[in-house]
């Protein structure tokens, strides 16, 4: 029976096999979604017995300097954008190079890419647990090391900048595999023969990473510089766990500051505004990241 004859005599056969993800992403995506948005314009306490209606006053809050709710929600924004800033470029950059270095053959290639991924499979307690540990002030290895050759302990979770650099290093070990994986796979799609033609025509290796494989690169770019920015700006688990936001309200990133205002201060409604106000931040961004690397002919 053709493909045409099957779609006939069982029509609904196509729905059915879309039918689980449609109602996955309804289920977690799309109405938790339009739920979030109704929550914000409500004063959604769960120590109340009704949820008035507050319309956009959520929202109004949130850019009103007088408001309980500004410097906690800004403060957090702020420490996001720092953090973005000072990650992303090692997220991208050196996920690069460890790919270039795995394309190549030597032995032991395949055993080495499995251990530059294997940190990213682990669950975000491990890896805060493990790095605790490792970067405590009295009984971590990190200041083990550096009283060892004659150097002071470090506070490395209780002052700064040191805590930021602890959180960007775990975030750093955790993740590299994932970002050097997608470019292994944009390099291993590039056409050799561009690389044999420039070496005939004497183009070096910094010509032929310039002119071949940059632009090779570019939706590998854009799909990678994109996500790292979106899953920087949702960091929660390292701060969380390293500095608990610390010292002070350093670390306090805009998840962590949402999380306090929704499941400590029983604020949903407010929450949720935050929450908006972030994923629109994030999809501007995402839409200038797309426009400043699209292809130009």
């Amino acid at each position: 029976m053709s493909r045409t004859a099957l779609r006939h005599y069982r029509p609904w056969t196509p729905y059915l096999f879309v039918a689980p993800f449609v109602l996955l992403m309804l289920t977690f995506l799309i109405w938790p979604a339009i739920r979030g948005v109704w929550m914000s314009l409500h004063n959604w306490d769960f120590m109340l017995p009704g949820k008035p209606w507050v319309g956009l006053q959520n929202y109004r809050d949130l850019f009103d300097s007088g408001s309980v709710i500004f410097q906690p929600f800004w403060n957090g924004m702020q420490n996001t954008f720092l953090f973005v800033l000072i990650s992303v470029p090692f997220l991208v950059t050196v996920p690069l190079g460890l790919s270039l270095l795995l394309n190549r053959k030597f032995p032991g290639r395949t055993f080495f890419r499995a251990v530059i991924f294997t940190p990213f499979v682990l669950g975000v307690a491990v890896v805060g647990v493990l790095f605790g540990y490792l970067f405590d002030p009295e009984v971590g290895l990190v200041n083990g090391l550096l009283s060892g050759i004659g150097l002071p302990k470090v506070a490395w979770l209780s002052s700064q900048p040191q805590a930021w650099i602890t959180i960007l290093i775990t975030t750093i070990w955790w993740t590299i595999g994932f970002n050097a994986v997608i470019f292994l796979a944009g390099l291993q799609s590039l056409a050799q023969e561009l690389y044999e033609a420039a070496e005939l025509d004497g183009a070096g290796r910094w010509g032929q990473f310039r002119h071949i494989t940059l632009p090779g690169l570019r939706n590998v770019f854009v799909f990678v510089l994109t996500t790292t920015i979106l899953a920087s700006a949702n960091l929660f688990g390292q701060p969380y766990l390293l500095t608990h936001g610390g010292p002070g309200d350093s670390t306090t990133t805009a998840i962590m500051a949402m999380t306090n205002e929704g499941l400590r201060g029983f604020r949903m409604g407010t929450a949720a505004a935050m929450s908006y106000v972030l994923a629109l931040a994030l999809a501007l961004v995402s839409i200038a990241n797309f426009l400043l690397m699209r292809e130009r002919k």
